[in-house]
């Protein structure tokens, strides 16, 4: 054998005959040369000010062309640019650039949004390599999907730097999630600290994303300490996971906003309290007091729910004391709020789509390339955020009307 096989592009025989054989495909990727060159010649012709054989006055002179390789969502092709020199008002050319192509690019930037697109669709350099292999002809090496990666990652530099002084932030969600990465060789468990911004019109905004060696109360601190130099002002309401480290960074940055501690991680506290043959009634009375119509029903349900859990489970009734106020502090805003304002949903729904993204890598690759998937996700579009419930009503400040919490 001449050939090795092993060499041929994954896909290469897959696909391949008469069956698969698109004309309407190969008619446009044989014109695509044609329309790129004509294109480049546009942009020359306006930068001359004439067309090429043309005569009269102009501020430079073509002389040739070079022969580039482009690969896009229409596969790579070989194209012939054309080259011109420009002058300058000191008498001095220089070399005319196009817009249009950048200097040395190889990819369109559709092409890298594709590339990245699967990257950030939870699979690796070698995955992304066979997944495009079709569309791209093999063109695709784990370099070009390794260059992509780093632009990419310029970009999560300059968002992780941004000013938030303009940002009209009214309400933080704060919550952590727990990753595996590859530290010295090791898999290692590390934590993502995730801080989502509710702006006044509703729409919400993701501000931060660290990595963390856990969620203490030093971790948060450099989270909210990072976020405040960068000119983010204090919010008017807080929602949190219950953790006590970031319960202290924040008492510590803004005792005087109110925080509402989530529902949802305090039911699961409840259940992990009482015996499974219990779980059901504990979640029906549970759900009944926070779901509640009024504040005044909630304060009811919530000291009958203490009488009889004192009685049939003391540990369950002990913890939902523990939470105090602050798992009612949503109260104090208008009940059209209450459904968004009750819980960290909004970053819990992400840290889902995110575990969902990466399963198929186990361990990833770094600490930073967790958080900058994460925030990637969103950059991207791949996974949207919709407004808040009740946002007509955020500009009004909460009431100072806790729950009575004597039993």
């Amino acid at each position: 054998m001449d050939e090795d096989s092993s060499k041929e592009p994954a896909g290469a025989a897959l696909f391949a005959g008469a069956a698969w054989f698109d004309p309407i495909e190969m008619a446009l990727r044989e014109r695509i040369r044609g329309f790129i060159e004509e294109l480049l010649e546009q942009e020359l012709t306006e930068a001359l000010g004439r067309r090429r054989h043309g005569r009269g006055p102009s501020p430079g002179h073509r002389h040739g062309r070079r022969e580039r390789r482009l690969t896009g969502s229409f596969g790579p092709v070989a194209i012939a640019v054309p080259r011109a020199r420009l002058r300058a008002e000191d008498g001095s050319t220089r070399e005319w650039r196009s817009a249009a192509l950048p200097r040395y690019a190889r990819l369109t930037r559709r092409a890298e949004a594709l590339i990245a697109g699967a990257y950030l669709a939870g699979t690796n350099t070698r995955r992304v390599k066979r997944a495009l292999v079709a569309l791209f002809r093999g063109a695709v090496g784990k370099d070009v999907v390794s260059r992509t990666w780093r632009k990419l990652k310029g970009d999560w530099e300059a968002w992780c730097r941004r000013d938030l002084a303009g940002e009209d932030v009214v309400r933080l969600i704060l919550d952590g999630t727990a990753v595996r990465v590859r530290l010295d060789r090791k898999a290692t468990g590390i934590s993502l600290l995730v801080v989502l911004g509710v702006r006044r019109d509703g729409r919400k905004v993701l501000l931060a994303v660290k990595n963390m060696g856990g969620e203490g109360e030093a971790a948060w601190r450099a989270v909210l300490d990072d976020l405040v130099a960068r000119g983010l002002r204090p919010p008017a309401f807080l929602i949190v996971d219950g953790a006590a480290g970031l319960e202290r960074a924040l008492a510590a940055l803004w005792p005087e906003v109110p925080a509402q501690r989530c529902t949802v991680h305090k039911h699961r506290n409840l259940l992990a309290h009482a015996p499974e043959a219990l779980h059901e009634e504990v979640s029906a009375d549970y759900t009944d007091m926070i779901y509640a119509a009024t504040a005044k029903e909630i304060e009811q349900r919530r000291r009958a729910f203490l009488r009889k859990w004192r009685l049939k489970c003391r540990a369950v009734a002990d913890s939902l004391e523990e939470a105090g106020e602050r798992l009612f502090t949503f109260t104090r805003l208008p009940p059209s709020q209450w459904k968004s304002a009750r819980t960290t949903n909004a970053i819990e729904r992400l840290h889902e789509e995110f575990k969902r993204r990466i399963k198929t890598q186990t361990v990833l690759p770094s600490a930073e390339t967790a958080a900058m998937l994460f925030w990637a996700l969103l950059a991207s579009g791949q996974v949207t955020m919709r407004k808040v419930d009740g946002w007509q009503t955020l500009a009004e400040r909460p009431a100072d009307l806790p729950v009575d919490l004597a039993a």
